[in-house]
């Protein structure tokens, strides 16, 4: 009946599905949730798009990338520029010379490079695990306060029980930059995620609230091929074992104010603080209406059955993962994309570009 059953509506899934139709192809996309568009989805109250599933920034240096999703909405130009809050004082982030001055109340660059490098000095010989690390690469003040917290949190384990890899460089810039990313191209869609999504997925056939694990028979043989962008161990019912992640809980909060913290991002590095940031949603698109959303995150073991957020890149998993990968590899007719099916944490460019890359192969094929 189709060419391709996709699995996942998410930003690979939705790709996929519309560079299939573009190249004339039929297609049905599956989600297992009640909308489509996966994390990126939005959802609107009160004239604000509510980031359901934790803020998403889109920005990135590659200029296809960012020509591709202008295809299909206009990007307004918000700049990331959250803020810590460790023990009621505030930082700017990334860490910049905003950060230092309000750190040691200096004010030029070589004050900052001079004390940075005198504490790195605590730490001798090759880092052991991450805290050893991060004081390596930044010194002991901005480890204490804007690092350990968070990061035990996010993880939920201390930072000596963390391998060193998890962070291999930390960016330091010595201006008064407070913009997040590098990137050269960076913004939120104007009206929300959903209409990028829907874009994408005109004119395709979609069905909500199948679990097409649970269905698979029901399926079998609807398409020539299947794009799986779900957990790629829940698809061998993880016959070698699970692969681990950290999980997320999102508490959103109606507020009878206009603005509520000033700034879309705040980041809370205290470990007492059982939330890891706030995220006050309207300041994404620049916001005015009479009330706010507020939304705490919290990070959370993950268990079977729940939403899966961050893969944990140890070896451990990192080995499972190449034993499932060979197994995928052996299922034919079958393509696994998208961050859960590669266990690999993707920023959404790099989402995009994968399923692009993948599209332009798969049908470069059939030419």
């Amino acid at each position: 009946m189709y060419d391709y059953l996709i699995v996942g509506s998410g930003l690979f899934g939705a790709v996929f599905a519309h560079e299939a139709k573009q190249a004339g192809k039929s297609v049905l996309v599956l989600e297992r949730r009640g909308h489509v568009g996966g994390n990126v989805y939005c959802e609107q109250k009160d004239d604000i798009n509510i980031h359901k599933y934790g803020a998403h920034i889109f920005h990135t240096s590659d200029k296809d990338a960012w020509e591709y999703v202008n295809r299909f909405v206009e990007f307004n130009n918000f700049v990331n520029s959250p803020v810590a809050n460790y023990k009621g004082h505030l930082y700017n982030l990334p860490f910049n010379m905003n950060t230092f001055r309000e750190l040691w109340d200096i004010v030029t660059p070589a004050q900052a490079k001079a004390i940075i490098a005198e504490q790195r000095q605590a730490i001798k010989g090759e880092p052991r695990n991450l805290e050893e690390q991060a004081i390596s690469l930044v010194g002991t003040d901005i480890y204490t306060k804007l690092i350990k917290g968070y990061t035990e949190k996010q993880w939920g384990r201390s930072c000596t029980e963390l391998p060193a890899f998890i962070i291999k460089r930390l960016p330091v810039r010595y201006t008064f930059d407070n913009n997040y990313f590098n990137d050269r191209y960076q913004g939120i869609p104007v009206g929300g995620y959903n209409k990028l999504i829907d874009a994408l997925l005109e004119g395709v056939e979609v069905r909500t609230g199948v679990d097409y694990l649970k269905e698979r028979a029901a399926y079998a043989g609807v398409a020539k091929k299947v794009v799986y962008t779900g957990s790629i161990d829940e698809y061998f019912d993880y016959q070698l074992g699970e692969l681990e992640y950290r999980g997320l809980h999102f508490e959103t909060e109606r507020l009878e104010e206009e603005n509520h913290q000033g700034v879309a991002v705040v980041n809370y590095t205290e470990r007492e603080i059982p939330y890891t940031r706030i995220i006050e949603h309207k300041h994404f698109e620049f916001g005015t209406q009479p009330v706010t959303y507020i939304t705490r995150e919290y990070p959370a073991d993950w268990h079977r059955g729940e939403e899966a957020y961050y893969p944990v890149n140890n070896e451990r998993n990192q080995g499972l993962y190449k034993e499932y990968a060979a197994l995928a590899a052996k299922e034919e007719n079958v393509i696994f994309g998208g961050r859960l099916a590669e266990y690999k944490y993707y920023d959404m460019d790099d989402v995009i570009k994968s399923a692009l890359e993948r599209t332009a192969v798969e049908f470069a094929k059939e030419a």
